[in-house]
């Protein structure tokens, strides 16, 4: 229960609770290294780190560009069409976090559709799409990992589909008909469009020869001194160092009615001018929910030389934060304005901190025969694999070597790429999952359950662990969902003496329906701030989502895995 409170309303990252928890396992003597260790190696962990280094070649093909440069159409109901066929196959065998940041750049820069129009579906297809494979969301890897460990044959790469497909059909037809209830929030200006204040250093000024600290242009209540420009260069991040010379072009965002500030420093001309140098410089970027920055401040990640870039504005749930924002903390899903230094696009960490909305692009686009290798090859391990002896592991690792060979992917990329947090979450999860059934703790559970439920029908105990599950992935990750809830399922099959199969499946699918709150998915946290949405706009529209995600997965898992 502990563990439960924590991951729900604790600060700390999910990564931090579970190895806290694994740690007091260890302490204890629940668990031993052995445990720990085999956990670290298990198969459907490797084969999940694996299949998340391999994406990242497919994510820089063009692939994902090329299905992004053909999702919209004029007419609306076709374009959430064609973004349901889209997103959802391109998640079931590729990370939803990459399909979302990629096709988002197109729904945003559309021209016939608001963006918060389609935004919304785009992150509930995802969702939908990666209940269709074994490899399609990182839970269905965690519950064939996790039976696994109990000696029981593992999931193959299309158990899923046909729930998932059944799943995708009809609640696709709910989020169709819901898009009518979603908000029609006119494309906003970027805050630094809507913020842009412009002055001109006069010859005569007492800020020439002093620098930006000494003129205390770092020190003006909500307006931020984000660029210089100087003879048709422009100059940023700015530096509290840089010191003004006469012509300067001081250009501050923040709120344009403390402008009144600017007319009192001396010898500086204020005027409006919108060049296009002053908007190139400009990048729009989503926090990623692996990012370094979650829970710290600007001021303690020492932004500036880590990024080569100032942030220049911070919008939080489509509102922008106040106050200084050195100070603010930064929350997975936060939007960005960042001014960015000319080594901002070099910089390796910033595709694993950041999804890019607008601006720079961050990596070299890869050659015609990288993209067909990078492609193709991913799509043969994936065909052979399912269709062959050959384990999806042994594919991955050859897949992902012939990418280095060929200079699709470098030694520095996989490094900085390797999901370490996740990595952790998942060998705690299946450490903490056999402590749960070890120490007898699930089975003891089940019977109290059992015993309240007075002997009635499997079946109620079945959708009752789907709808503690659902609950659970609300307020957590789903993989912690999935780590707490399957032990307690493969308990009450002991108890009933029925198959395991529905209760597996109960849990893994419970465990992707993740419609209601923003924070229960990385991908709605991603298009929440993207689309402006508001708490209240994903509960409209995502509770009858789950409502029938869970009445069709309910009558429908028995079907295809009866008791």
């Amino acid at each position: 229960m502990g563990l439960i409170l924590l991951l729900i309303f604790s600060p700390f990252k999910a990564s931090l609770v579970f190895l806290a928890a694994v740690s007091a396992l260890y302490a204890s003597g629940v668990v031993d290294q052995s445990v720990v260790l085999a956990n670290s190696v298990n198969s459907s962990v490797i084969t999940l780190l694996l299949l998340l280094l391999a994406s990242l070649s497919l994510e820089r093909s063009m692939l994902l560009p090329w299905l992004s440069g053909r999702l919209l159409h004029t007419r609306y109901h076709w374009s959430v069409i064609r973004l349901a066929i889209t997103t959802a196959f391109s998640s079931a065998v590729l990370n939803n976090t990459a399909v979302v940041a990629t096709l988002m750049s197109s729904v945003l820069n559309n021209q016939d559709h608001p963006p918060s129009k389609l935004l919304i579906p785009l992150s509930y297809f995802a969702i939908l799409g990666g209940t269709l494979t074994l490899i399609g969301t990182s839970t269905n890897l965690v519950i064939s990992g996790l039976i696994e460990e109990q000696g029981l044959p593992s999931l193959s790469f299309f158990s899923f589909f046909p729930v998932g497909a059944i799943l995708l059909s009809v609640c696709g037809a709910v989020v169709f008909v819901m898009t009518k209830y979603l908000p029609v929030n006119s494309p906003q200006a970027t805050p630094f469009e809507q913020y842009f204040l412009d002055a001109e250093v006069k010859a005569g000024s007492k800020l020439i020869g002093k620098t930006v600290r000494q003129n205390g242009l770092r020190a003006l209540d909500s307006l931020f001194l984000a660029e210089i420009v100087r003879g048709g260069r422009l100059l940023s991040p700015v530096t509290p160092d840089m010191i003004i010379e006469v012509h300067d072009k001081l250009v501050f965002t923040g709120k344009v009615s403390e402008v009144q500030q600017l007319k009192t420093l001396h010898g500086v001309e204020i005027f409006a001018d919108r060049s296009e140098l002053l908007n190139q410089n400009l990048t729009e970027v989503i926090v990623s929910p692996e990012s370094v920055l979650i829970n710290k401040t600007l001021k303690q990640t020492d932004f500036r030389s880590r990024f080569d870039a100032a942030v220049v504005a911070i919008s939080r749930q489509g509102q922008p934060l106040s106050g200084k924002l050195g100070e603010q903390t930064i929350l997975a899903g936060d939007k960005l304005v960042l001014a960015v230094g000319k080594d901002f696009s070099k910089r390796q960490n910033i595709s694993r901190n950041f999804f890019l909305l607008t601006g720079k692009k961050v990596r070299e686009p890869l050659s015609l025969l990288q993209n067909i290798l990078a492609v193709l090859g991913f799509f043969s391990a994936i065909f052979f694999s399912a269709c062959t002896s050959l384990t999806l592991v042994d594919a991955l690792a050859a897949y992902l070597i012939l990418c280095v060979i060929v200079g699709i992917l470098d030694g520095t990329a996989i490094r900085r790429q390797f999901p370490f947090e996740l990595w952790v979450i998942l060998v705690c999860s299946l450490t903490i999952a056999y402590a749960f059934t070890s120490t007898g703790l699930a089975t003891a559970v089940s019977e109290q359950l059992y015993q309240i439920l007075g002997g009635h029908s499997v079946y109620f105990a079945f959708a009752g662990v789907f709808l503690v599950t659902v609950l659970l992935t609300e307020t957590m990750t789903n993989s912690a969902a999935a780590a707490i809830m399957l032990p307690i399922g493969l308990a009450f099959s002991d108890t009933y003496g029925v198959h395991y199969l529905p209760f597996v499946m109960a849990v893994a699918y419970a465990a992707s329906a993740s419609f209601i709150s923003p924070f229960g998915y990385q991908t709605n946290l991603m298009v929440m701030n993207a689309g402006n949405y508001q708490f209240k706009d994903f509960v409209r529209v995502g509770w009858p989502v789950t409502v029938v995600y869970s009445l069709v997965a309910i009558v429908i898992i028995p079907v295809f895995f009866p008791f």
